[in-house]
């Protein structure tokens, strides 16, 4: 685990989004920053993409920072969050993005893969949403990521779902134990988006194809995923214990 921050200047209002190095965690960032928010990017793994969206954040003039760390590991994500209250002196919106989709029919999953994909994608979520619920400031925002293949039932993605369909049910009740506190927390379900996590193991004919699919006719972008985050993560205070489904229509 390591960290660097880069600051120029201070701004009234801090988010911490897990995941952000690449794919809809970067577009996430960076759409915050231009709201003007200073933003802390986490990374796991390499912290090559995660500095390089903060240099383009600090070139445009913005404040960011980047840590590292498994999002399933406690300690390093108590740290993360320890590392931003330092650097700009509180937290007002945690977005965690971060996510596995390895894909396999239930009768042939690797029980050791859907391990890694609950570790990461329900017990991460859970570890960043406590963390959250402990310190994000009145006024303030925590937003999960689910899925729409929760209500598609595509064959072969049961252990995403079945992770996904966790992610949404803590998020639900974790935005009604937070009462009186006015913080508000929702889930964000994107359809087909155009991330590398998408295309990983798809034919450019299935990728048209489920493109085609949609009332829309396309994929999601990153970015379309990041304007209904931003609007959660700021001016949406009546939107609270929700899932919102951000996929072009699809069903």
């Amino acid at each position: 685990m390591s960290d660097t921050s880069t600051s120029t200047s201070t701004t009234a209002r801090t988010a911490v989004v897990i995941g952000g190095s690449g794919g809809i965690g970067k577009a996430v960032v960076e759409r915050l920053a231009a709201d003007g928010m200073s933003v802390l990017v986490h990374y796991s793994g390499s912290s090559a993409r995660a500095e390089e969206t903060v240099k383009g954040i600090t070139a445009a003039g913005g404040t960011a920072t980047v840590f590292g760390g498994d999002v399933a590991d406690e300690q390093a994500m108590a740290g993360l969050f320890q590392h931003t209250t330092d650097t700009f002196g509180g937290i007002d919106v945690v977005i965690n993005t971060a996510g596995i989709m390895p894909l396999a029919p239930i009768a042939e999953m690797d029980l050791d893969t859907f391990d890694r994909i609950q570790r990461t994608n329900v017990r991460g979520t859970f570890v960043v949403s406590q963390l959250a619920a402990r310190t994000v400031r009145p006024g303030g925002a925590i937003i999960n990521f689910s899925t729409s293949v929760t209500r598609l039932q595509m064959p072969t993605y049961g252990a995403y779902v079945a992770s996904k369909a966790a992610v949404e049910g803590m998020t639900l009740i974790l935005a009604r134990e937070l009462r009186g506190k006015d913080i508000t927390v929702n889930a964000v379900a994107p359809g087909p988006t155009a991330t590398p996590l998408f295309f990983e193991g798809k034919s450019q004919q299935v990728v048209e194809h489920i493109a085609s699919l949609n009332p829309m006719e396309r994929l999601g972008t990153p970015e379309d995923i990041a304007e209904v985050t931003a609007f959660l993560a700021g001016p949406g205070r009546w939107v609270n214990g929700q899932v919102i489904f951000t996929n072009g229509g699809a069903a």
